[in-house]
């Protein structure tokens, strides 16, 4: 399910290096917290009412290409699995030029999940998400993390979180979704760009508009 919206989502080598700065040192800048080395669970932790969030085994990425590879074996983790960026990275076809779609990111999914249709890619072709993309968007997220799974999107440009934190990726980017609050209306990223804004809050209205023209691998 290719398209020329979709195939302009490579995150490109002047964009990320003119946008996230120093976005992951070596690896060893991404070791996770003690909480969050101890063995990822499959189960969400239910919190209050129409609040959930999974249990990430964080890691940055290592270099300023793989946030595909990354953003996949972040969501990963959530599961239980611990799969090498390097062996993703070739099933992607991730290059310098970065991870060419989302299309090529849920087949690695459905693959290291163990089911043909774990997960699928959707596209928000337009400019700008509309109401009924946003709800649709605020439902897969729910229904994803509800059933124990993360959401990978492809972000291209400029938000803010809760916090006011400004996150500008004008070349592009890959991040995971691995919680949700008030019933979707906010939403958990857990980001392998810099591993001190490791995770963060933000709207599903400034999420879905960050995805549009890409697209998002959801349940």
């Amino acid at each position: 399910m290719r398209t020329d919206l979709i195939r302009r989502t490579a995150l490109t080598v002047a964009g990320i290096a003119a946008t996230a700065g120093g976005i992951a040192g070596p690896a060893l800048a991404a070791q996770a917290a003690p909480a969050e080395r101890a063995a990822a669970s499959v189960q969400a932790e239910r919190r209050p009412a129409g609040e959930r969030q999974l249990d990430v085994r964080y890691e940055a990425q290592p270099n300023f290409y793989y946030c595909g590879p990354a953003a996949a074996r972040n969501a990963l983790s959530v599961q239980g699995k611990n799969i090498d960026v390097d062996t993703m990275a070739k099933e992607m076809g991730t290059t310098e030029a970065g991870t060419n779609s989302i299309n090529d990111i849920t087949p690695v999914l459905n693959k290291e999940t163990g089911k043909p249709d774990a997960y699928r890619s959707v596209e928000i072709r337009t400019h700008k998400a509309d109401d009924k993309q946003t709800d649709t968007l605020r439902a897969d997220i729910v229904r994803t993390v509800d059933n124990g799974r993360a959401v990978v999107a492809n972000i291209a440009g400029t938000t803010t979180d809760t916090d006011g934190v400004t996150h500008s990726f004008e070349g592009g980017h890959y991040i995971s979704i691995v919680g949700y609050s008030e019933g979707g209306k906010t939403v958990k990223i857990a980001d392998s760009a810099n591993p001190d804004q490791a995770s963060y809050w933000i709207t599903v209205d400034h999420l879905a508009d960050w995805i549009a023209t890409r697209g998002y691998a959801t349940s």
